[in-house]
């Protein structure tokens, strides 16, 4: 579905990715581990036309889209829930539900909205509340939910579980797991968590200074002596480039 070749983008002339090369297959739960400053999110950002790639290429579907507008690539049907939420603090819930389905065709409004409440129901019950006054996890609930209602073919997740306590974290992965099983969801994860991003990824890479190091299932990388001392047993990411 997504396929991304020799990807280069960065800020200025500081360059944070130095040719990726990624596939997320339809269907798929693709997770992108790494430390922080390894350049995930810019990558997410960059599939989504901000920051601008500066070479390579990103097919959607088997369209070009690596320089389209934000607003084109969203009709597309690719939806970011961005690191941070940026949930719209002064709007209510449903207000900013609608927001998100302003590249969906109206005739599914009210299907969509059922849907995310059922998937959601915490919302439901905060409908008309400002999102600003909406707890974490809430506020995590409502950034998803709102990238659901464009109808997405591929869903990008940066960062979801940021800030979240333990349970909370465990409920919104177990969601995440259901939007992909039950609706056929594909979706790329960006994710600090390494055992739960790896738990649900059918592939799963880990990046390092912009440069795609490792790559395999999410199975094997669990598994993995050297992803096991960097990621998951409390040492902090420690692999280097070329490892």
């Amino acid at each position: 579905m997504l396929k991304i070749r020799g990807l280069r983008s960065g800020y200025g002339r500081i360059e944070a990715l130095h040719g990726i090369d990624l596939d997320v297959p339809e269907g798929e739960i693709v997770s992108l581990i790494g430390a922080n400053g390894a350049g995930k999110s810019t990558l997410l950002m960059t599939v989504c036309g901000n920051p601008r790639a500066t070479a390579g290429e990103i097919l959607f579907n088997g369209r070009d889209i690596t320089q389209l507008p934000t607003h084109e690539i969203a009709r597309a049907g690719l939806a970011h829930a961005p690191e941070g939420r940026r949930i719209f603090s002064r709007m209510s819930v449903g207000e900013n539900l609608q927001t998100g389905a302003i590249v969906a065709d109206p005739k599914f409004y009210n299907e969509d909205l059922e849907r995310v409440l059922v998937l959601f129901p915490r919302l439901k019950e905060r409908l008309h509340q400002r999102g600003g006054t909406l707890s974490g996890g809430e506020q995590q609930m409502l950034a998803i939910a709102r990238a659901l209602m464009s109808r997405p073919r591929l869903l990008l997740l940066d960062e979801p579980s940021l800030g979240l306590a333990p349970l909370v974290t465990k409920q919104l992965f177990t969601n995440i797991a259901e939007i992909n099983k039950a609706d056929g969801m594909t979706i790329l994860l960006v994710e600090q968590n390494a055992f739960q991003a790896l738990k649900l990824a059918t592939t799963a890479h880990i990046i390092v200074n912009g440069r795609i190091e490792l790559s395999g299932t999410g199975a094997a990388l669990l598994k993995d002596p050297a992803v096991r001392e960097a990621y998951l047993e409390g040492a902090g990411p420690k692999l280097e480039a070329g490892s």
